[in-house]
Order: structure tokens, then sequence, then C-alpha cells
């Protein structure tokens, strides 16, 4: 008898455990409630414009190839990857400019130039990033924490690389110049992270990078999103677009399947959630005692912060601005406290520009630009304010500083303009507290902290995506499918890779 499982939401974490489960034999439906697939990987089009509404850094392709090797396919015949170079330019407002790359000698260089102490510490930096890569990425990445002694037994070596210290604590025992501090501890923003908090662990994004590049898809990070999709229905998935999950039907100690809003019934062998975890247990297992009382322990758990994102196009080319801008204000620690724990809109702010035209001019209209800048904000729980009202002038605030700063003629060449606000991220994505990335990555919720990979009542329910081990991040969250797969697998019956079609296999030869 063919296992049936359900997969509920299309973010890259759902999308990629859809994928390992079909690729496995399993007959999987993926729901998604929205009209188009991704998640916070959602897109917009205006005016000739493509934005991409979320993630837009892919630093491990070999996670991404992996999905399409498992039935023998390769994944450049469904999307193509471009290297960007530099990963990230760095800009404070004295002037400075540091272009983030993996050319090593020209690294050192500008390091160099900055403050010529700093080249031996920022090597030695390198040499821990790449134990803990090893450590917490290549060996814990994909894997479930599901009881402590898990967590024990990893212990020792996250302890070897001072877990307990903070990302910004490790980086500034190495580099002495308070701007190449910021430089090689921004990243764990990225995944949500207070650098001043989040545990020395996620340094290990330095080495994934530097081993691997940054890359993004051609078309935008949407366009792998449909390569994805359309991997998963070659292998025979279902996909339910625009049909929205009321609630996972539960007995006492499993899940029985789904009724969809319009009160459609669905029976499943096992259901994987890929939606917001306080979500998945207030809202869709509210009914049952076990969803009670998540949804109440979730609650007291800490959430990264929200973005306010500006998506713009503007009829004017801009080469000279990279794929990918960091903009530093004047406070760095202090401003994360504001968004942190202070609950505090600052006057000023820190800026990620992403600019998708620099590396395909096709995602705008010829000789016009496409952009998206995002500014880190508190969560609703800290900074309860009426976004409708805040958000116009705070985008206002935004777009002068850009245009002031490093796009010259941005209001008078503005083609289209929206925005994403903490509110939006709540009622579109079902986001707590409209955090953007879950779970706030700090040690005491990482690992066996964190939302379970399986339930631990409920045997066949399962959670995929940024609020499960490991986090956020495309790398995290198609880690996270990986663990989660393992379990669902097992307990299906379909654990024994040797079980699993070759080349495709009775799965490609059904669904052609």
């Amino acid at each position: 008898m063919n296992r049936t499982a359900a997969v509920i939401g299309s973010g890259f974490g759902g999308l990629a455990l859809a994928i390992r489960l079909q690729s496995a034999g399993i007959q999987t439906t993926l729901i998604e409630a929205r009209d188009k697939p991704g998640g916070r990987a959602y897109v917009y089009e205006d005016k000739g414009f493509i934005f991409d509404a979320g993630p837009t850094v892919v630093t491990d392709p070999t996670c991404l190839e992996e999905l399409f090797a498992l039935s023998g396919r390769n994944i450049a015949d469904y999307v193509e990857l471009m290297p960007v170079t530099p990963f990230y330019r760095l800009m404070w407002e004295d002037g400075f400019v540091f272009d983030y790359s993996n050319d090593s000698p020209a690294l050192l260089r500008q390091i160099a130039d900055k403050n010529p102490k700093d080249v031996e510490g920022y090597n030695r930096f390198m040499e821990f990033s790449e134990g803990v890569f090893r450590e917490g990425y290549q060996k814990l990445g994909h894997e479930a924490f599901l009881d402590f002694r898990s967590m024990l037994e990893a212990a020792p070596s996250l302890m070897k690389y001072q877990a307990f210290r903070s990302v910004y604590s490790m980086v500034a025992s190495y580099i002495e110049d308070p701007q190449l501090r910021e430089a090689f501890s921004f990243h764990t923003l990225l995944v949500g992270g207070n650098p001043f908090k989040t545990s020395s662990v996620y340094a290990l994004i330095h080495a994934l990078e530097k081993k691997w590049g940054v890359w993004f898809p051609r078309g935008g990070t949407h366009a792998l999103v449909r390569g994805m999709m359309k991997l998963f229905t070659d292998l025979g998935g279902e996909v339910r677009m625009g049909q929205k999950v009321k609630t996972i039907e539960a007995a006492a100690g499993h899940v029985m399947g789904v009724t969809l809003a319009d009160g459609t019934e669905l029976k499943f062998d096992s259901v994987a959630s890929n939606g917001d975890v306080v979500h998945t247990y207030n809202d869709l297992l509210g009914h049952h005692p076990r969803g009670q009382k998540m949804a109440k322990a979730m609650r007291r758990k800490s959430f990264s912060p929200s973005l306010f994102v500006i998506y713009f196009g503007l009829k004017k080319s801009y080469p000279e601005i990279a794929h990918h801008t960091i903009l530093f204000g004047p406070r760095y620690k202090e401003l994360l406290g504001d968004i942190y724990s202070g609950g505090a809109l600052a006057d000023d702010f820190s800026l990620y520009l992403h600019h998708p035209t620099a590396s395909d001019p096709k995602m705008a209209p010829e000789g016009s630009s496409g952009f998206y800048v995002l500014s880190p904000v508190p969560h609703l729980g800290k900074l309860p304010v009426d976004w409708d009202e805040v958000g116009p002038k705070y985008a206002d605030k935004i777009l002068d500083y850009l245009e002031q700063r490093l796009i010259p003629g941005l209001r008078e060449n503005l083609v289209t303009m929206s925005t994403f606000t903490p509110q939006n991220f709540k009622t579109e994505l079902s986001a707590h507290l409209g955090s953007a990335f879950s779970l706030e990555p700090v040690l005491w919720q990482s690992a066996y902290f964190r939302t379970h990979n399986r339930d631990d009542v409920l045997k066949n329910l399962y959670f995929v995506g940024a609020g499960t081990h490991p986090g956020a991040g495309i790398p995290g969250v198609v880690g996270s499918a990986k663990a989660t797969a393992k379990l669902m697998l097992a307990d299906l019956g379909a654990s024994d890779p040797a079980r699993w079609p070759s080349n495709g296999g009775p799965v490609l030869e059904a669904a052609q």
C-alpha cells in the first residue's frame, strides 16, 4: 500500500521536504494557502519589474543540487545559478567601503589597509569558522535533536568552539578594528540573530560562504522556487495551490489528515508543517490539547525581529551599485539593542539593499533597475504600532537616506514602489508577532531546545523550516527538510536508501 504525506506550506523547507518524500516513493501533497509557492520567497511583478519578496542569498548550492540528484536529475536543467561577486559590499557613513568576497588576496589587502594587525587575526578567525562549520553544519546541520541525550552527545564539540559565547565576542577576540568586527559579525542578521547574543556556532556562515560562494538564480530567487516546484510535479507530487488548511485533524496520539478552509477533508499517513510553529500549534491544532499546550509554551520563547521592506523600481540603470550592499548606520550594538530588546523604531538604521539587476538585467525593463531595501525592526510584540500609519513615513525616510547616500536621482526616477511591514508578516504569512525569521537563534533555543522536527506526542506530525533545527536561511531550512525527511521515511518504512527509486525508478515512470 502506497504511503501518503501532506506538507503544509511551500517555502524552501516545505518544498525540499516534499521533494525528498516524493523522491522516496511517498505520495506527497503540497498544500499552499497563497496563489504562488515560495512562502517568504514569494515574488511580485509590476510595470516590468520582478521583485523577489524574501531570501536572495544562496550560499550552499550543494544542498539544492542534492534534491535534484535524489531522482537522477541535474539542477542545471531546472534553474541557472549565477555566482555573485563581491558577496556583499559593506559601506559605512565615514566613507569606508569593504568588498566582502572569497578572493582571499583581495580580502587580505583590504584588511591590511584598514588595520595590518588584523590580517593575522582574520586568518585565525577563519580557522575557527572552518572548525565550527565542520562540527555545526556538516555534522549536525541535518540531524534531528529529539531527546536531551542527543544534545549532550553534541555538547563536547560545541563547547570546544565556545558555543556559549556570542558571534561578536568571538570575532572581537580575533579582530581589533571596530568596523572590521562589524564586517565579520553581521551575518547572523541574515538569519534573524543579534550578533551580540547569537551563539558563536553561527560564525560557520563565513566558512560556508568561502567554501561554496554566494549565488543568485537567473530570473530571481523565485526562479529557483519554480524549478523546485517543477521537480516535485515531475516526480508525481500533487500541489493544492490557493487552498488554506483550516485544521490538522488529530486523535489521541496521532494526526489523521487536514481539513481545508472550504471544508474539504484529506486523509494522510503523515502531516508536516512548513508554517509558522505558533500558528501551527495554536490555529491548526488549537482544538487538541497538544496544540493548546505547545502554543502556550511557544509563546514564552523569544522571537526574532521583523523587517520593513521596500520594493522599488527606477527608470535608470545603476551598474555601479553591487548586487548585495550592507549600509551600516552610525550605531551598531546600540541599534541592535533597540531592535532586539528595546522595542524602539530608531531614528537611524542599518540597511540591506538588494539590486538583482546587477546580475540579471532582465528582471527590470531595459535601462532600468529594480531594488528592495530592508530594515530590521522590532516585532509586533515589542513595537505594537499601526504600520499603516507609521510605514509610509518610515519608507520616505529610508528612500531619502538612500538617495542621499547611494542612489542619486532616486525620487525623480521612481516608477513603482510597495512595502511589506511586520503587520504583513503576521497577516499574509501567519508569522507569530510578525517575526521574519521565527524563533530567535540563541543557544537556549537551538537544536534540542528548538521546535522538534517530529512532535513528541503526535507521532506522525512533523515540522520543517525556520522554526525547527537548524534554523532560518536557505541552507538552514533545506537542512531541516533533510532531518525531517529522515524521520518521516523511517516512520513510513521507506528509510532504506536501497528502496529509494534509482534515477527516478517507479516514481518517474508513474509520472511520465
